[in-house]
Formats: structure tokens, C-alpha cells, sequence
């Protein structure tokens, strides 16, 4: 049985390092066309299906014009190439954190220059959380409405959230079996839009001539409220940063190849778009669908169909890239433990249950309050703007700090701080409109995240570091001492002590004062989380032969640190270098159990009522230790198996507490 267990052991262990490796030695220049059909699959499914919706909130409740297509589409056509193609796929995912991508992996390669960009990465990565609620929905219900174009009395909302549903369902058993199916799919998808568009562009090509900026100046300057109009049009780069999210699945040089075709594909179908509008001029949009009035009637069913597809692989890409933004948040200790489950063997995915589950709550919500996809458009986009802007901060601290010309940096910085601000501004028209929502929903996740975080630094200030050297003759008496019952063979503590020169007091209070706890070896483990996402490496010091050991795991934001297998793992590796020496006098020789037990404690902090805490401080306090309550236990959180783990729970004193003075009388 140990055998088994520690064959396990030693197999994930060397999954970990192989993960390290691949990651240490990853080219994300390295180009296949495998590759680049994975990206179609993968990483541009919210980008690709902007031509569903983005004419629609261009377009709105206003007349048909000239000036508002030709606006409108050379606004288009110059937001994909300074947002999408410069900032993101030229110069942001030239920042990979060996090879991944995202404002969390981003964070990571900077956090070291200082403790304030903590707050863009926290702002970020919540208001593109809190997006990832409203595009599945509107992506799902923009395809389904050309069932409308046949039949304007179909009722949309029960199909939309039947698929939305199934979206859900599926989650947990992973995309590694039809995930092949996706490229194919997007192709067809990309190609067929392109088709459209030529098709409706043939005798209309004077509408090309909106590629000059000056039909987006115009729009912005003489149309009546055409800085509010930019707010739809952002809608066509609202993947961007999924895009650079997802980076780390697919290598970027496959994404950038892969762009080249997508771009051309949207561009197509965009001006197709655009073509079509200028004949309904002075009309208003219901009496043509921007995107499904390019298709003819009798191909409207297999259309909607392939739309339908394109929107499903959008959303099952963006699910993704948010269980993957949960679980760098969780290993960077800025969101409360949740179980994470890895449901395929690709690599880089995971599975958030609690997340997966709101998440679909979330959308059907908002699928029941916005009915349709119009309505939906007017709260889309928002809170991804304020995303965008926080990756431009993180991204000129990342240039800045890897030596790029200064006035390059500035340059940059400028200009993709001007181009979001204007988006910004333009998209508060969509405040009262639903925006509120997920503006509110970022908050409480950026509330959350702070709550968190401060939180443990409070804990991790207030906890007291103490010589483990001037303890050594006790420990080693009381390991020797036969007149205690034996607690454990192994007795191993989970230390904030990344050296092994120190321990928290209260570590030695649980061995020494509460019951003496006699074993052979006592362990002290260390974990650090590595700024480069697949780490799994450690260092061992044996601070007294046969008695006390430090343990300092380096593991990567992305590995799961599943102690229980790798302590073991060590422990066995230890024995067979000849530096520990442990022998179980009553062990099978059948399995060779020759380490003896393994205990773990695991002390647990709740708030004393000892404290001295401002007002503001104590409400922080108190939240944190209600999230800690609720999020996933310790000894879960670190894969440690519940038989052998004890849970002991400290009192945590924060703040200087009244030094009270005590009079002692006596009678008579």
C-alpha cells in the first residue's frame, strides 16, 4: 500500500518538475500550426464574435447615417489596431511570465518594485471578473436572436439559458476531449464571416474609404453625442485582454499568426457590415439585423448555428481564463481558499466548483433581467475598460523596469492611457443603463481582495518570530523522552518562517506548553509562491541530526501545493541520501512502511478579545476571519489528507493592548 502511495507521490512530483521545466525552457516565439489552429480555438472567441453585437451598440436607437456607420466603422477599424494588434498581441505579450500571460502573471514579474501595484492588479483583475458575467450571456443571446430574422414571436431567453446552462454543466469535466473541435470550428466561423462580408461589400467598396481616421474624428467632434457612440464601439476589443490571459495555453507567436487571419476576417465582415447599414440610410436598426442581414434566408439556419458554436467556444474560453484568474488570485494570497480541481491533463486548466456555480447563477441572472442582447450591450464593456487601463499601469512599470527608452515608455503610456480614458468616459453613458451592475459586482470583488490581503499582513505583522536555536536542547530532551506517550513519528508544523533560524512562538507553545508532543523528527515547512508560474522545487536544512528539520518549498502562482504528496515525496528522498536515519520498528515488510506516521498540526488563528484596534481595523479584522471561515480549511487548501492532521486553534492579539493595573485587598 505505501509503495502505491509513494509511487503516486513521486509521479506528481515529477509531473510538477516536468511542468517546471517545460515552463523554465517554454518558447513563446516557437511557432506551429497546431498551435495557431489551438488559438483559433481558444483565445479569440470573444474578440471573433464582436460582429454579433458591436453595429447593434453603434447603431442603438438612433437613424441610420452616413456619418454614424463610416464613423462608426473607422472607429472599429482603429481601435483593433492600436488596442488589439499594438498594445496587446505586439507589446503586452511581449511581458510573458515564462510564456504566461495576464494581469495576475503580468503582477507577478513586477511586484518586487514595489507594494502599489498591488492595487492595479487587484482593480483589474476584479473588473474583468466582473465582465466575464455579462459576455457569455450577451454572446449566447446575440446568436440566438437570428431565430428572430425567421420568426419574431421564437422566445429567445429559455434556449439562451438552456446553453448557458449545459456551459455550466460541462465545466467540470474539462475541454480536453472536444477542445480539438474548437479551432475547426473558429476557422469555419472566421471564414464564413469574412465571406459575408466580401459579399455584401461587392459594388460597395466606397465604404472603405473609412479607413482614414478622420471619418472616426468627425464622428466623435460634429455627430450629436458621437463621444457616447465610442462606447459601443469598444465593444470590439472587449477580448483583448482574455486574449493576453490565455497567452500561456497556446505560445504568443501562434497568437500573433493566428491574428493576422482573424483580423482580416473581422475587418471583412465589419465593412460588409457597414455596406449593408448604408442602404437602410435614415432607417432605424428594426428593420435590419447589422449581422444577420449579410446572411441570405435560405442559409440563416446553419448560420445561427455556426453562430451559436462560435459564441459557446467564446464563452467556454472566457470560463477559462476566469477559473485560471481565481486560482493565481488564490495562490498570490489575495481571495480567500477555494478548491481548485484540475479536470483534463492540459496544461494550465483548472476547475473552480464555487466560482463555476455563481458564475452561472450570475449569467442566468442577467440573461432573465436584460431579455435581450441590446439591452445587455448597454452594461457590456464598462468594466473591462478599467481593466485595460490597469494593465497600461502594470505595463509601463514592466517596461520601465526592463530598460525600454524612457521616452518610449512615456510615448506608450500616453497613448494607450488617452485611447482607454476616452473609452471610459464614453462608456459612463452606460452607467444607468445596467453598467452599475457590473461596476458593483467589481467592488465587491475588489472589497473582497482587500479584506484578504490585509488581513493576513496584519496576521503576519502581529505574529511573533522567535530564535528556533536556543530550542533545540529542549526539543531534542523532550523527542527522547520515554516517560511521554509518542505523539507521532513525524510531527510537522506549517511555518511563516522562510529560514531555519526562526519558528513562530506559538509553534514552540503547541509542542512545549499545551501537551508536550514527543516524536522522533519534528518538521517545520516553509512555503513560498514563486513568481514564475510552474516552480516546484525545494531546499532542505537539517537543523539538529535525527531531530529537527526545515523544509522551504518553492512552488509556482500555478502548482497547486499539494504538501501531503510532496513532504512525503522529500521525506523519502531525505532517507535514501542517508540524511535522516528514521526507523518504524512495527511496519509490514509487504509494503515497506519504514517512516512511521506522519501528524500534521495545523494552528488555526481566531481574533482575541484582547485587542486594541481602531474602528476601521477591527471591522477589516472581523471580515477577514468571516471569509476565512468560510473559505476551503487550511489542511485542504494544502492537500494534507484529514486522518492524520490535527487542527489547533491560537488566539490572535493585534494592537497594544491596556496595560491594566491590579490591586490586591485584603479583608478585615
Amino acid at each position: 500500500m505505501y509503495n502505491h502511495i509513494l509511487s503516486n507521490c513521486v509521479k506528481y512530483f515529477d509531473i510538477c518538475n516536468m511542468n517546471s521545466d517545460k515552463s523554465a525552457h517554454h518558447n513563446p516565439d516557437q511557432f506551429k500550426w497546431g498551435g495557431v489552429l489551438l488559438a483559433l480555438g481558444i483565445v479569440f472567441g470573444d474578440l471573433g464574435t464582436s460582429p454579433l453585437y458591436t453595429f447593434k451598440a453603434i447603431i442603438g436607437e438612433r437613424a441610420i447615417s452616413e456619418t454614424l456607420v463610416l464613423g462608426g466603422v473607422s472607429a472599429v477599424f482603429w481601435t483593433l489596431f492600436f488596442q488589439t494588434t499594438l498594445k496587446y498581441v505586439f507589446i503586452t505579450m511581449r511581458a510573458d511570465n515564462n510564456g504566461e500571460g495576464g494581469i495576475f502573471s503580468l503582477y507577478a514579474l513586477i511586484r518586487r518594485y514595489g507594494k502599489w501595484v498591488l492595487w492595479p492588479a487587484i482593480i483589474g483583475g476584479s473588473f474583468m471578473i466582473a465582465d466575464s458575467l455579462i459576455t457569455p450571456p450577451i454572446s449566447v443571446t446575440s446568436a440566438m436572436e437570428g431565430l428572430l430574422v425567421l420568426n419574431p414571436d421564437i422566445p429567445i431567453m429559455p434556449f439562451t439559458i438552456i446553453i448557458l446552462i449545459v456551459l455550466f454543466l460541462f465545466q467540470q469535466s474539462g475541454t480536453n476531449r472536444i477542445g480539438v473541435f474548437f479551432g475547426p470550428a473558429m476557422v469555419i466561423w472566421f471564414s464564413m464571416i469574412a465571406i459575408l462580408g466580401i459579399t455584401n461589400l461587392a459594388g460597395n467598396f466606397y465604404v472603405l474609404k473609412a479607413i482614414n481616421p478622420m471619418y472616426a474624428y468627425r464622428l466623435v467632434v460634429e455627430y450629436p453625442g458621437g463621444l457616447w457612440v465610442l462606447g459601443g464601439v469598444f465593444l470590439c476589443t472587449t477580448g483583448a485582454e482574455a486574449l493576453y490571459a490565455d497567452m500561456g495555453h497556446v505560445g504568443r507567436r501562434n497568437i500573433q499568426v493566428a491574428w493576422g487571419f482573424i483580423k482580416v476576417s473581422l475587418l471583412l465582415c465589419y465593412f460588409g457590415e457597414a455596406a449593408l447599414l448604408l442602404k437602410y440610410n435614415g432607417q432605424h436598426l428594426d428593420v435590419v439585423d447589422a449581422f444577420y442581414g449579410l446572411v441570405p434566408k435560405k442559409l440563416l439556419i446553419p448560420v445561427i448555428a455556426i453562430a451559436t458554436a462560435a459564441t459557446i467556444i467564446a464563452s467556454q474560453a472566457l470560463l477559462s481564463g476566469t477559473f485560471t484568474l481565481f486560482n493565481e488570485a488564490i495562490r498570490l494570497n489575495v481571495w480567500p481558499r477555494l478548491r481548485i480541481e484540475f479536470p483534463s491533463d492540459m496544461r494550465g486548466q483548472v476547475y473552480v466548483p464555487t466560482v463555476n456555480w455563481l458564475l452561472m447563477i450570475s449569467c442566468i441572472a442577467m440573461v432573465v433581467h436584460f431579455k435581450k442582447s441590446s439591452n445587455m450591450e448597454a452594461a457590456f464593456g464598462l468594466s473591462v475598460t478599467l481593466t485595460m487601463l490597469m494593465t497600461t499601469i502594470l505595463l509601463t512599470v514592466y517596461l520601465y523596469t526592463h530598460r525600454v527608452p524612457k521616452l518610449v515608455v512615456l510615448l506608450l503610456f500616453l497613448l494607450f492611457g488617452w485611447i482607454e480614458i476616452t473609452f471610459l468616459v464614453a462608456n459612463l453613458d452606460k452607467f444607468a443603463h445596467g453598467g452599475w451592475i457590473t461596476l458593483l459586482i467589481g467592488l465587491l470583488l475588489i472589497s473582497i481582495m482587500y479584506i484578504w490581503h490585509a488581513g493576513r499582513h496584519f496576521k503576519a505583522r502581529y505574529r511573533t518570530l522567535i530564535s528556533l536555536r536556543k530550542y533545540i536542547p529542549v526539543l531534542k530532551k523532550l523527542s527522547n523522552d520515554n516517560d511521554i506517550p509518542k505523539y507521532a513519528t513525524h510531527l510537522v508544523y506549517l511555518t511563516m518562517a522562510d529560514t531555519p533560524d526562526s519558528v513562530e512562538e506559538r509553534v514552540i507553545d503547541s509542542i512545549l506548553h499545551h501537551q508536550p508532543k514527543r516524536a522522533d523528527l519534528y518538521w517545520f515547512i516553509h512555503v513560498d509562491v514563486d513568481d514564475k508560474p510552474y516552480t516546484a522545487s525545494y531546499i532542505s536544512h537539517v537543523i539538529e541530526k535525527e531531530e529537527i528539520i526545515h523544509i522551504r518549498f518553492k512552488l509556482g502562482f500555478r502548482v497547486m501545493p499539494r504538501i501531503n504528496i510532496l513532504f512525503k515525496k522529500v521525506v523519502g528522498e531525505m532517507k535514501k541520501s542517508g540524511e535522516i536515519n528514521i526507523q518504524n520498528k512495527y511496519f509490514d515488510p509487504e509494503t515497506g512502511n519504514l517512516l512511521g506516521d506522519f501528524r500534521f498540526v495545523i494552528l488555526k488563528s481566531f481574533l482575541s478579545v484582547e485587542n486594541n484596534l481602531s474602528l476601521w481595523d477591527n471591522i477589516v479584522m472581523r471580515l477577514h476571519f468571516l471569509l476565512d471561515n468560510l473559505s476551503l480549511p487550511d489542511d485542504k487548501a494544502y492537500g494534507l489528507d484529514n486522518n492524520n492532521v490535527v487542527i489547533e486553534r491560537t488566539p490572535l492579539i493585534l494592537g497594544k493592548t491596556e496595560n491594566i493595573t491590579l490591586r490586591r485587598e485584603f479583608e478585615g
